[in-house]
């Protein structure tokens, strides 16, 4: 009995080493793009520009003069290019996670020849 579980599992082992490849380009790749896309989404969610910028032309705390328009126009002007910056930052951030997911495989690879080689 232990000898039939040891070989099939090695046999399983052997058969996941070959596979590993498919599935990590294949399923990996796209399961790492989903992730990576939540992940903007909520970096999205947590700086949302989009609400500061339907707001833009909205007076802070109801001062409807003049001056407050101004203010509150500048500051909010303010606020929307740095979270655009922030936001553009975070999706770099995901690209270069996605990225270096799929080449972690292949650095693998190569450091592994290199070493034999």
């Amino acid at each position: 009995m232990f000898i039939i579980v040891l070989q099939r599992l090695v046999i399983e082992a052997i058969l996941d080493i070959f596979n590993f490849p498919i599935w990590w380009f294949t399923f990996g790749i796209k399961r790492a793009l989903l992730w990576c896309m939540e992940v903007f989404k909520s970096g999205n969610a947590w700086l949302a520009p989009g609400l500061w910028i339907t707001n833009l032309f909205v007076p802070m705390y109801g001062q409807y003069d003049w001056q407050g328009r101004i203010i509150s126009f500048l500051m909010r002007s303010v606020q929307i290019f740095f979270r655009l910056i922030g936001l553009a930052i975070w999706l770099f951030f995901c690209i270069v996670l996605f990225v270096v997911w799929i080449a972690w495989p292949l650095a693998i690879a190569y450091g592994i020849f290199y070493a034999l080689y």
